[in-house]
């Protein structure tokens, strides 16, 4: 239970400080994302990590780079300098899906490869790593043109292991039939473990389907064990979308959850 962490994704409806509180007091870490920092302020959301002594797993999201603008290289930056500001050494990266009017995936791809290549100085000296995400296929046309594991890692190893790696999230990854050996081949670049569960009929809005712990068919412990065989040692991020765990009270979320994970993940 040591290594749980509060994506707090989970708990959308608490702002930013209840969260880092909330964490506190639970004694575990949190997954960040960037605009409930913002509306808090980055220093102020900062200073509030340091008091509590809370350990920020991640920080959600950097990416959408296959447009090739300025505007989302320039963007990626801030992201890098506010992860750093936060004391996170990862920045979660969703890539981007095809840009608008394309049909070209491999062009698509190598455009975020082209894009993570310039991004890489910065984040190295920053002290930073790009955490490639692979998304489930059903988002490739929009949000993410990376969708296996081993995608991301054909991506992440033309860069330094400090630099550039994986994230490991079973919701996106838990279908591919080579995700075992992937899980090995990261050896060195799981840079976060999220976990969350899949259940069947998805919602309409596919982007709040995830699954509370136990309610779907992942199996999540061997999820778990793969990690750690492979080297992963760090905290394991829960990060659920789910419109009915929003309506619940936050710490009525949060204590069903720390005891799913203790049932299903530990």
């Amino acid at each position: 239970m040591n290594r749980f962490s509060l994506n707090h994704a989970t708990t959308k409806h608490w702002d930013v400080f209840e969260a880092v509180e909330a964490c506190a007091r639970a004694e575990i870490g949190i997954g960040l994302w960037r605009e409930p920092v913002a509306d808090k302020g980055l220093e102020a959301t900062a200073a509030r990590v340091r008091d509590s002594g809370v350990t920020v797993t991640s920080l959600c999201r950097g990416g959408f780079l296959t447009t090739g603008t300025r505007e989302a290289l320039d963007d990626n930056r801030r992201a890098i300098d506010e992860a750093a500001t936060l004391g996170t050494s990862e920045l979660v990266m969703v890539c981007g899906g095809l840009p608008s009017g394309s049909r070209d995936l491999d062009a698509a791809r190598e455009t975020v490869a082209e894009a993570i290549a310039e991004l890489a100085p910065h984040a190295a000296a920053s002290g930073v790593r790009l955490a490639i995400e692979p998304l489930h296929p059903m988002f490739a046309s929009d949000r993410c043109v990376i969708s296996t594991l081993d995608q991301a890692l054909d991506l992440a190893e033309r860069f330094p292991a400090t630099t550039v790696g994986v994230v490991v999230d079973t919701y996106h990854i838990w279908w591919d039939p080579t995700v075992w050996s992937a899980i090995e081949r990261a050896r060195g670049r799981i840079s976060s473990f999220q976990v969350a569960d899949w259940s069947t009929p998805l919602p309409a809005g596919v982007l709040t389907g995830r699954a509370q712990l136990g309610d779907g068919v992942i199996d999540l412990r061997r999820f778990r064990h793969a990690a750690d065989a492979a080297g992963y040692d760090g905290l394991v991020e829960v990060e659920i979308f789910n419109d009915a765990l929003w309506a619940r009270p936050g710490a009525e979320v949060l204590a069903e959850t720390l005891k799913r994970y203790a049932e299903h993940v530990a």
